[in-house]
């Protein structure tokens, strides 16, 4: 079992940026594929970034790629996402997910945080 406790999430006025960490239980963090997945009112969960075990892969969807940026440290359990130039659309409840296989699919993740809730004004 790995349980996933996101943090970082707030209020920010659009431009403006947020960094979201994932801490993960247990010693076999560096065996999971990482991804972060969001949620507004009303609309499916949808894929924002993924980085693979040893962070060699990495995958953006298009709403984010040049504005967010996935990292891991595996001797902290912990994976990141630096989320810059901040749109109101970006609004949504953000989660982490472990998965052995990973990637963009939610099928590929095993495990999901709580989640953490991004708020951006315009």
């Amino acid at each position: 079992q790995v349980q996933l406790v996101e943090s970082g999430g707030g209020l920010v006025q659009a431009g403006g940026s947020l960094r979201l960490s994932c801490t993960a239980s247990g010693r076999t963090f560096g065996i999971y594929g990482m991804g972060w997945f969001r949620q507004a009112p009303g609309k499916e969960r949808e894929f924002v970034a993924a980085i693979s075990r040893g962070g060699g892969t990495i995958y953006y969807a298009d709403s984010v790629q040049g504005r967010f940026t996935i990292s891991r440290d595996n001797a902290k359990n912990t994976v990141y996402v630096q989320m810059n130039s901040l749109k109101p659309e970006d609004t949504a409840v953000y989660y982490c997910a472990a998965g052995i296989t990973g990637a963009t699919s939610r099928r590929g993740y095993d495990y999901w945080g709580q989640g953490t809730q991004v708020t951006v004004s315009s």
